[in-house]
């Protein structure tokens, strides 16, 4: 069973990504260390005891649909209300509708633990907090007056609605059509698909942020607007009204995330109400929704790496735990009577070494990224730009590796498992039925990749990314000045991978600057991969030079090594693959045909 590993949590949000230094500094208002430690402490009880054992009930009995209304797994309606009542919902909400203002480091981790002890039933939460942020940001006073309050409490929850039959990650074609009215509001038709928790019980209101297209709105995504359209209807004082015209038609029968509810939702087809079309406020300007939406896109990004993360943790787990009870065959060296657990055959222990290396250096890129959002907010001028175009910089790579790694991690705990980990009661084969999706929605992982490098990497004319690379060898040096013998090669093999990868990001650079955007696309994705090794090894780096008050230096030092020497040396053929791979990639261009 899941436990939240909160003292790594901690270590890697103070002594890695920075978290104590900003509290020392004065950088999050009256923040203390004592109310972390309570928070994470209280949200790892939590989630250990509470949210783990009935994410395996979410599995097994998923979401049921009737007559257009969704029942969630046995005990989650009230879970949801428990999580709720706690505060959880509004730990980074605004202070003026009831939210605690907390920092973004702090969510990610809360959010970390709420996945691996049931990503399916996170997902509720997670598209409610990015709705909040969309709203407060754009909605007009009107609008937060009604619904933010609800929101941030979670008393409502939010979904993002975007994608269509025919459109999936090109929105300009989108069809969802919205028709003004002279009272100020619009009526919304059409439908939506891969709507996450659309429909279910375990709130009285859903509020849906939906993109449309207006009748005289330009083409493309440049006539996109955004609109809130609630499932009921807000009086004036507050209570609930009429059905608005929209239900769940269906909900999907997927591979994972069984729990939670992937609806097609339908608007304005006359289901309710006294005319067709669903009602709904436009969010923002007209024509200027995807902008609004985007904001909401931003923060979900990081929480789907946060998802490949949990799924990485609750997997290292539970293969740890089966591999020290699992006995098989006789590991070199073993002197026990009978046979040896399999986590003393080298090749299982490489196994979940590579697990446990994946996962804490995907974890430390997603609290980094946190940590830069938090510091944007609490900065001006300059600095708050440097801090926004990191966290910027980061948002692809932590979406992106983070997800990557929790597959991998998945995969390689099934195999740890052997032939029990391809049976359902073990559990092990949830946790990759569950981490699939990640690399794909919030813009998939190679649309990640494009992002990073045709907008991130120019930011500041390629300043921002290269006082970053600059930052990277630093930490390196300290590794090769500690003159610490545990440490092995680690620092000449950081040393190696962070030149690959300013080798990479330089060639990136100029094919861009030449005009060859194709040929750096062809390299987009391996060079994301190389950016999260080199990160993962330089902040496990990091964790190994901290002072290790929890007795855990060693261990952080050889994981360090063993992460240095074993997955690093890969940065090489990436980096060879970025720089090389475009005419090959060309050149086969016909075998598709």
């Amino acid at each position: 069973m899941y436990k939240a590993p909160v003292e790594e949590i901690s270590f890697t949000l103070n002594h890695v990504v920075g978290l104590s230094g900003a509290i020392d500094a004065g950088r999050l208002g009256d923040l203390s260390q004592d109310l972390v430690d309570a928070i994470l402490e209280e949200a790892g009880r939590f989630a250990t005891n509470e949210m783990a054992p009935l994410g395996e009930v979410g599995d097994r009995q998923g979401a049921r649909i009737s007559d257009a209304a969704v029942t969630t797994p046995d005990g989650w309606a009230d879970l949801y209300r428990n999580w709720r009542e706690g505060g959880w919902n509004g730990l980074t909400g605004p202070e003026a509708y009831g939210g605690q203002n907390l920092p973004h480091m702090l969510n990610v981790a809360a959010l970390e633990m709420w996945n691996s002890a049931s990503m399916a039933f996170a997902l509720a939460p997670t598209l409610t907090m990015g709705a909040i942020e969309a709203l407060d940001k754009h909605g007009s006073d009107e609008l937060k007056a009604i619904y933010l309050e609800k929101l941030v409490s979670g008393e409502w929850t939010g979904t993002m609605n975007l994608t269509e039959p025919h459109a999936g990650s090109d929105l300009g074609v989108l069809k969802t059509r919205a028709e003004r009215r002279d009272d100020g509001t619009y009526r919304i038709f059409g439908q939506k698909i891969y709507i996450t928790w659309g429909e279910h019980d375990a709130a009285d209101n859903i509020i849906h942020l939906v993109l449309a297209r207006l009748p005289d709105a330009p083409a493309g995504t440049r006539g996109i607007s955004l609109f809130l359209v609630p499932k009921f209807l807000v009086n004036e004082d507050g209570s609930l009204g009429a059905r608005n015209d929209v239900f769940c038609h269906s909900i999907e029968h997927k591979l994972g995330i069984h729990g939670s509810p992937t609806c097609t939702m339908i608007y304005g087809d006359g289901k309710f109400g006294e005319e067709k079309g669903a009602i709904g406020w436009l969010v923002g300007e007209e024509n200027k929704g995807l902008a609004c939406m985007f904001t909401m896109m931003n923060n979900a990004r990081l929480a789907v790496g946060m998802q490949g993360v949990a799924i990485a943790e609750a997997a290292t787990q539970k293969a740890i735990e089966y591999a020290r009870e699992r006995t098989q065959g006789k590991a070199p060296g073993w002197t026990g009577s009978g046979m040896s657990p399999i986590i003393e055959h080298p090749d299982v222990a490489r196994m979940l070494l590579t697990m446990k290396a994946l996962t804490q250096g995907s974890r430390a890129i997603c609290y980094a990224c946190a940590h830069a959002i938090d510091m944007a907010h609490h900065s001006q001028g300059d600095e708050a730009k440097a801090w926004s175009e990191r966290a910027a910089l980061l948002t692809p790579i932590a979406k992106s590796f983070a997800t990557d790694a929790g597959v991998d991690v998945a995969s390689l705990g099934i195999q740890v498992h052997g032939g029990m980990g391809f049976i359902e009661e073990t559990g092990a084969a949830r946790y990759l039925r569950d981490a699939r999706i990640a690399p794909i929605y919030e813009g998939t992982n190679g649309i990640q990749a494009i992002d990073l490098v045709t907008r991130k990497l120019p930011l500041s004319g390629g300043g921002q990314v290269g006082g970053f690379i600059a930052e990277l060898k630093e930490v390196a040096e300290r590794v090769a000045s500690s003159n610490e013998p545990a440490f092995g090669r680690t620092a000449e093999g950081l040393q190696a991978a962070i030149s690959d990868l300013e080798a990479a990001t330089e060639w990136l650079l100029k094919a861009q600057a030449e005009g060859r955007v194709a040929e750096a696309l062809a390299g987009a994705t391996p060079y994301q991969r190389l950016f999260g090794l080199v990160l993962t090894g330089v902040y496990l780096a990091k964790g190994a030079l901290a002072p290790a008050e929890d007795g855990k230096g060693a261990h952080r030092i050889a994981l360090c090594r063993f992460a240095v020497e074993n997955l690093l040396p890969e940065t090489a053929a990436l980096n060879r693959q970025v720089i090389e791979g475009a005419a090959s990639l060309e050149a086969a261009r016909g075998v598709l045909a």
